[in-house]
């Protein structure tokens, strides 16, 4: 999804002095017409994209970690020696390049071919239920790491695999097209030989290793139950009406663009992360909106009152209304009921009130399941040879001392990864921190961590002026970072996690 960019720096065909570019340090300059990163480190210089495979973002403003160059908007990794992508968002490889040093100077001599994966590791027979985040990551992580096997991907929604976020963002606000969504096309389902099934899982029976799809029995060695989470309903009058949407899918963005095209007035119900994204891109339709929550502040029991506050700034500054402290009753044609007995105009009316996990055929099957599917340390569910990952997965964090079921992207995607390669034999515990960023007219926010229960917080620097780092803590215990215009920060805070120990 990275966008063509015009290229930075110097010709590196003809080279740059040796000098400019010290141990660890970083520098950006082009290539045949490909804008190139160069970075020191003790085993000589290496040469990679310099743009994340992801978005587009300038690695030369991430942060160094372990050989890896990691991404400062989202949190992606790339090895430096091979290009490689090691770590969800990015999924696509950076080009990569042959260096040499010679007479003080630094050159880029030549593009390496594209590498080829490996085959023949195994020849298991492999069904992922679910073609969200972690299902489509686990699927391409197999024929990465060599799984020559058949992967049959089960999904009840007939689009192809998408980048989720953006149905709340730049595509509904209409500064995206449609094409942008899509995290692959069909020809590199095909290449891959990924077999997709479009169609209801409804039976799983573990014993015999069948899973009914649609009244088809699949047979399989290894399962990945993927399924996500679907969006909360609210038992209101009105909630059948057609101009009444929620928002998971494709599909649903599509019907939601399709009713603002005709609306001048909107109602989100919600004001959480997703609510006011949604909030934001209908505004920039030019629809009026109102936000009815009923709580006071926005996001108070995640990122306290001030982050809240400034969110909310950011969107009335945008024109977006907020009824807090209140509810609604029903939803008639044209007119929302408030509990405060106000009728608002409504043409079209978004519920987002959060997500539950889809645990029907886990429990069908007789599977451990609490507040998701129970898995253990390699995501691998109380059933032999089924594991579980995404929005419906609960693990057990060493880290954070409890079980945790995240409804975000980048980890469902890293528990994909995690769960293929366990799938493959290779025994890996789930140990990912989890990342999420969210989008509010001027701030970008990104957390790392897990800001549960939280009992104090620290900020550094301004919320106002989008330049802070906040530190929420239990009981003195770091439990997660927020930063607003601090990427590089993020990225260390997340490091700081990875490298602290954890409890067992």
């Amino acid at each position: 999804m990275a966008e063509a960019t015009d290229v930075r720096g110097p010709d590196l065909a003809e080279g740059v002095p040796a000098a400019e570019l010290e141990l660890n340090g970083t520098l950006v300059g082009h290539f045949m017409g490909e804008e190139v990163l160069l970075v020191r480190q003790e085993d000589g210089v290496h040469a990679v994209g310099a743009r994340c495979s992801h978005y587009g973002a300038p690695l030369d403003q991430g942060l160094l970690v372990d050989g890896q160059i990691r991404c400062p908007w989202h949190h992606a990794g790339f090895c430096l020696r091979s290009g490689r992508a090691e770590r969800a968002p990015g999924l696509t490889d950076l080009a990569s390049y042959d260096v040499e040093e010679t007479k003080g100077r630094v050159r880029v001599v030549r593009r390496r071919p594209v590498p080829s994966f490996p085959t023949g590791k195994t020849a298991l027979r492999i069904v992922i239920v679910g073609g969200g985040a972690a299902g489509s990551s686990a699927a391409e992580t197999l024929r990465r790491q060599g799984h020559s096997g058949p992967i049959t991907m089960v999904d009840a929604d007939p689009e192809l695999p998408v980048d989720r976020p953006n149905l709340s963002k730049d595509y509904l606000a209409g500064a995206a097209p449609e094409d942008w969504l899509y995290i692959r096309d069909h020809a590199y389902y095909q290449r891959w030989a990924v077999r997709r099934v479009h169609g209801e899982a409804t039976e799983l029976r573990t014993s015999e290793r069948v899973l009914v799809v649609s009244g088809e029995e699949l047979s399989y060695d290894a399962l990945l139950l993927a399924p996500g989470a679907a969006a909360r309903q609210l038992q209101l009058l009105g909630m059948e009406r057609s101009h009444v949407h929620t928002l998971r899918s494709v599909s649903d963005c599509k019907r939601v663009i399709a009713t603002a095209t005709g609306a001048k007035h909107a109602v989100v119900i919600g004001a959480g992360f997703l609510g006011l994204e949604v909030a934001g891109a209908l505004r920039a339709r030019g629809l009026e909106v109102t936000v009815v929550a009923p709580e006071h502040t926005p996001f108070v029991a995640q990122l306290g009152a001030e982050i809240g506050q400034a969110v909310m700034r950011a969107h009335q500054a945008d024109g977006v209304s907020f009824l807090l402290g209140r509810t609604v009753v029903a939803i008639h044609q044209d007119v929302v009921e408030v509990s405060d007995g106000r009728r608002l105009p409504a043409q079209l009316v978004v519920v987002a009130v959060g997500a539950v996990p889809r645990t029907t055929l886990a429990r069908q099957a007789k599977l451990d399941v609490a507040a998701g599917i129970l898995v253990d340390a390699s995501l691998a569910t109380s059933a032999p040879g089924v594991w579980a990952a995404g929005d419906a997965a609960s693990w057990w964090s060493p880290r954070f001392q409890t079980h945790l079921r995240s409804e975000h992207w980048v980890t469902a995607q890293r528990m994909g990864q995690c769960a293929a390669a366990n799938m493959l034999g290779a025994n890996e515990p789930f140990d990912a921190v989890p990342f999420f960023w969210t989008v509010h007219g001027a701030l970008t926010i990104q957390w790392v961590g897990y800001p549960v229960g939280f009992d104090d917080y620290e900020i550094d620097g301004s919320i106002r002026d989008a330049d802070c780092a906040v530190t929420y803590r239990s009981k003195g215990q770091v439990l997660a970072v927020a930063t607003i215009g601090r990427d590089i920060e993020s990225l260390r805070a997340e490091v700081e996690f990875e490298r602290s120990p954890q409890k067992g």
